[in-house]
C-alpha cells in the first residue's frame, strides 16, 4: 500500500492527522476496497501508525461515512452506494462553484503560483488513470485551501472523497479521462486570474461533466 498524503507545503501535522490522511487515501483510492475489514494490528505495523492515532483516524472516517464500526464485529470500509452519486453531485455543484469563487478572491500569491504549476501538468496530461486522478485530487484540494475557509474546506473534502471513490471504481470505464481533468486548466486559469464569476461557472460545469460521465457507465 502506498497512499499519497496530500498536505500543505511546510505544514506540520500531528500523528492523528497523518494516520487519518493515510487511511483516508487508502479508502478513497480503493487500496482498502469496499467491505474490507480495517484491521488495527496489521495496518498500524505496515503503515507505521501508532494505535491511538489509528483509532482516532478510524473515528473520523466513520463520521465521514468511509468506514463503519460494528460492535463485536470490527471496522469495515463502507460499500459504495452508486445511487448516492446524484445526491453527492447535487451538493458538490453548489459548493465547488462557491469554493472556486472564494479561491479566486482570496488565494495568496504563493497559492496562485502552485495552482499555475498544476495547470501546466493538466495541459500535458496523458490518459493514465492513476496520474489523472492524482492530479484531479491535487487540483481540487489546492482550490479548497485557497478559499481560506476551514469549514468550507472540510465540507468540500468530505463530499469530494465520496465522489472520488466512485471515480476510482469506474476509472477503467470512463473515456477521455485526460479531457475531464484538462478542464482544470480553465478552472485554474480563472482562479489564478482572480475572475470569480468565471471560476464559479467553470467549477459547476466541471462537476456536471463528471456526473454525466458516471451516469453513462452505471
Amino acid at each position: 500500500m502506498s497512499p499519497a498524503v496530500n498536505s500543505r507545503p511546510g505544514e506540520n501535522r500531528s500523528q492523528a492527522d497523518i494516520a487519518y490522511l493515510t487511511l483516508r487515501d487508502l479508502v478513497v483510492t480503493l487500496q482498502l476496497p469496499p467491505g474490507q475489514p480495517v484491521q488495527e494490528e496489521p495496518l498500524t505495523t505496515e503503515l507505521g501508525i501508532g494505535r491511538t492515532p489509528f483509532r482516532e483516524a478510524v473515528k473520523r472516517l466513520e463520521a465521514e461515512a468511509l468506514v463503519a464500526i460494528y460492535p463485536r464485529r470490527g471496522t469495515f470500509v463502507t460499500e459504495v452506494n452508486i445511487t448516492d452519486h446524484a445526491l453527492i453531485a447535487d451538493v458538490r455543484r453548489r459548493l465547488e462553484g462557491h469554493a472556486a469563487r472564494r479561491a479566486a478572491e482570496r488565494a495568496t500569491a504563493e497559492e496562485r503560483t502552485d495552482l499555475d504549476a498544476l495547470r501546466a501538468e493538466a495541459e500535458g496530461l496523458s490518459d493514465d488513470p492513476p496520474t489523472v486522478m492524482d492530479l484531479d485530487t491535487r487540483v481540487h484540494r489546492a482550490i479548497y485551501r485557497g478559499t481560506h475557509n476551514r469549514y468550507l474546506e472540510t465540507t468540500l473534502n468530505h463530499y469530494y472523497n465520496l465522489a472520488l471513490r466512485i471515480w476510482y471504481l469506474f476509472a477503467d470505464q470512463l473515456p477521455d479521462l485526460s479531457e475531464h481533468v484538462a478542464e482544470h486548466a480553465a478552472l485554474i486559469g480563472a482562479v489564478v486570474d482572480g475572475e470569480a464569476d468565471r471560476a464559479d461557472e467553470v467549477a459547476v460545469r466541471h462537476v456536471d461533466h463528471f456526473e454525466q460521465a458516471i451516469r453513462r457507465v452505471i
